[in-house]
């Protein structure tokens, strides 16, 4: 299997069918792959679409957590369940557009150099006013402690190899801070422009509030991790 691709969700009842019908329709023939839905408790009738989807949709397997863990548990869960070496993420509210998921293929399988991760950058955001600031805020003050090189690390669009994820440290809110933490392990990112879609249906489950205060303990966190990294250099003497 060439790629698995992991959707974490929670309460979309709304998006969630229509963008497992997208994803079939843009990678049907084009590699083989699987879709990975993690679903975080919801508390709506998300359950009961996703059952009916795996009726029409062959590749689609559905996992299910008890209780609400959070969207890194979440991607945790659906990245150790995966069968293919290469995951590729995307949010479940459909903003994300599953066209992209081969764009970033594309970039990893054409890179000159090995890649480690490839990150989507939403340049052109479809949120409120209130919502790309609070994002553009939150991007430069990570840019500014973590040195990520990335110029907007929280989208869901992401490429990157099974075992170097889980090879990194786990815990709560990690998906924000998925290019610093590469890089703190030594790895190599690029960046490409991806496609970014106005929410049509459901209510987001950000605020300014859980994007740009709550990660501040995470943010420190991962500022120690980089400092307290250890990368040497080691060759052996003949």
């Amino acid at each position: 299997m060439e790629l698995s691709v992991v959707i974490p969700v929670l309460n979309e009842v709304a998006s969630i069918a229509g963008l497992l019908e997208e994803i079939a329709g843009q990678l049907d023939g084009q590699l083989d792959y699987e879709i990975v839905v993690v679903d975080d408790g919801s508390t709506d009738s998300t359950p009961a679409v996703l059952q009916d989807a795996r009726g029409r949709l062959a590749r689609l397997r559905v996992l299910r957590h008890r209780e609400r863990c959070g969207q890194s548990a979440a991607l945790v869960s659906g990245v150790v369940a995966a069968r293919s070496e290469w995951i590729a993420t995307l949010d479940g509210d459909g903003q994300n557009d599953p066209a992209d998921i081969m764009k970033l293929y594309r970039a990893m399988e054409q890179s000159a150099a090995p890649v480690t991760l490839v990150a989507g950058y939403r340049r052109q955001r479809r949120d409120s006013a209130l919502k790309r600031i609070s994002s553009r805020v939150a991007n430069a003050v990570r840019s500014a402690m973590l040195d990520d090189d990335s110029p907007d690390t929280g989208c869901g669009l992401k490429l990157f190899p099974r075992s170097v994820f889980l090879a990194l440290p786990q815990f709560r809110n990690m998906h924000r801070f998925l290019p610093a933490l590469i890089k703190c392990a030594g790895g190599a990112m690029i960046v490409v422009e991806v496609n970014h879609r106005p929410r049509s249906q459901g209510q987001s489950k950000y605020g300014v509030m859980n994007r740009l205060w709550v990660g501040i303990v995470d943010l420190f966190g991962v500022w120690w991790l980089r400092r307290r990294t250890m990368r040497p250099v080691v060759s052996e003497i003949e």
